[in-house]
């Protein structure tokens, strides 16, 4: 029997930790019924937003979305139909299944015909805007006549002239619309043509906006026609910048992007298709990434990673409070993308940037133990952002006290974590990583957090919030109202369906 050991009036003992846990059988039950909800009260065109009122009078994702917007972005229809998979998986019922393959539908319906996707899409009958889809509302092959393709490169993506075509991959967009694709058609052995012709226009076009030193802008307009300028892309080494600017110089100069784990999660998804769809280009360009992010490494005295370069790789300035610096935050998914990319390939090469990084870091940690965000160039000094006057804007800072609050300016600092992972790598052994960010649950998640997740499933099989923040959601005047009965959160669904499917994976294996 398990113990736990309590304080208790002032003397330590120990008394037994009892169980409540659930049955997997009530555990597929619940999944079954929570993936059952969602699809039938939430699903717009298969698609999902970010929060609903328990009512469904009220929707809201970044803004208030039309009657037939669905948002991409996750946790919006990408990340909700994953779950839905997952909960497939572990249950093998069908009725998850075909939730999550509505989810892929939604999704390569809005896939724009430059290959990517937007934020959210949009799919209404008369869609205001004509040519943007590669597909019908109605799952039927767009007329592709009128997108036109051009050389690929920032100075022309920048320029937005074809600005309905405009895919991002900021905040996981293009890229988890790609991993649901590649997931679903994989279940599917490839029998829906839709689905199957989708994730590998997905996967096209990923490969075709990566530079040839292996890495990605944060957007992209068209199909490439040609190859990259030698001359405005040349291959080369990461370099500290003469000087920089200390004032946002409201221009974006650079193209490769590794802010908030852009490069990382394509990664990902390009080795998820490489696995899924034995697709060897897919395993090359994953490759690639990797070589970049060897070349990306800052020489000393800061052998870390910017979070983003221009294309002479030198670390720039993207929004007003993203300075040209050295990021701590990025550089430790970094190195969890090439550890992951180790693992996947065999190839240990990958490893060679991990110790010189995970020490520099380890020298850089805050008092409170952390690392910061964000590191000034050579100097290493710590940079924060606080409000210009009126509280207009941003000025960059070395004191973080009263640092705005729109930003993350501190991270915990997962250099041990990192190269416990590595040695592990080394012996042969399966890595441990850590539980990603803002995930709720460690997966699997324990019998003690499960009863948690079951307990707080009404009978219909949502999960509503109240409390604080999280009982809010604004109207269509886009006022914040309190409805009676709660909010319903996709993060909250997705969060739970994952615990769930991944307990019940383990209890069956």
């Amino acid at each position: 029997m398990n113990t736990r050991c309590l304080i208790i009036v002032g003397l330590l003992g120990c008394v037994p930790a009892f169980s409540s846990a659930a049955s997997p059988a009530e555990v597929k039950t619940a999944l079954v019924k929570a993936v059952t909800f969602m699809h039938t009260k939430a699903a717009v065109h298969g698609g999902y937003v970010y929060r609903y009122s328990a009512d469904f009078t009220l929707r809201e994702a970044e803004g208030i979305p039309g009657p037939d917007t669905i948002w991409i972005q996750p946790p919006g229809t990408t990340a909700v139909g994953e779950a839905m998979l997952d909960a497939y998986e572990a249950t093998q019922d069908k009725v998850c299944l075909g939730a999550a393959t509505e989810a892929a539908h939604a999704v390569s319906r809005t896939q724009l015909q430059s290959g990517g996707w937007d934020y959210s899409g949009d799919l209404g009958r008369d869609r205001a805007k004509a040519g943007q889809y590669s597909r019908t509302v109605d799952g039927k092959v767009a007329n592709m006549g009128a997108m036109a393709a051009h050389e690929p490169g920032w100075h022309l993506w920048k320029q937005r002239k074809l600005k309905l075509n405009l895919a991002t991959l900021d905040d996981d967009v293009t890229q988890s619309a790609t991993r649901l694709l590649v997931r679903v058609n994989a279940t599917l052995r490839q029998q829906d043509e839709e689905i199957h012709d989708a994730a590998g226009f997905a996967l096209i076009a990923l490969r075709s906006v990566q530079y040839p030193n292996g890495a990605w802008s944060a957007s992209f307009d068209a199909l490439t026609e040609g190859e990259f300028s030698k001359e405005l892309y040349p291959i080369k080494p990461a370099s500290y910048p003469v000087d920089w600017p200390r004032k946002w110089p409201k221009n974006f100069t650079g193209c490769y992007v590794l802010n908030d784990n852009l490069h990382a999660t394509a990664m990902r998804t390009l080795l998820l298709g490489a696995k899924l769809d034995n697709d060897a280009d897919a395993l090359a360009a994953a490759k690639r990434a990797g070589d970049f992010l060897l070349l990306a490494q800052m020489p000393d005295p800061q052998p870390a990673w910017a979070q983003q370069y221009d294309a002479e790789m030198h670390p720039c300035w993207s929004r007003a409070f993203e300075p040209s610096s050295i990021s701590g935050r990025e550089s430790q998914a970094v190195m969890w993308a090439l550890l992951r990319l180790v693992e996947a390939t065999g190839d240990k090469k990958y490893l060679a940037p991990i110790p010189r990084a995970v020490e520099y870091l380890k020298r850089s940690r805050l008092p409170n133990g952390k690392i910061a965000r964000f590191y000034e160039l050579q100097t290493n000094k710590p940079l924060y952002f606080v409000r210009g006057k009126g509280g207009k804007g941003f000025e960059l800072s070395y004191d973080g006290t009263h640092a705005s609050s729109n930003y993350g300016w501190e991270w915990n600092y997962e250099g041990d974590a990192i190269l416990a992972a590595m040695e592990a790598l080394k012996s042969g052994a399966k890595p441990m990583y850590p539980k990603a960010e803002h995930e709720r649950w460690n997966l699997p998640p324990s019998d003690a957090d499960v009863d948690t997740i079951l307990k707080s499933m009404n009978a219909e099989g949502a999960w509503l919030e109240t409390g604080d923040e999280r009982g809010w959601i604004r109207d269509a005047s886009g006022k914040k109202v309190h409805p009676a009965g709660g909010v319903i959160h996709s993060d909250t669904f997705v969060q739970n369906v994952r615990a769930l499917s991944a307990w019940l994976k383990e209890k069956k294996s």
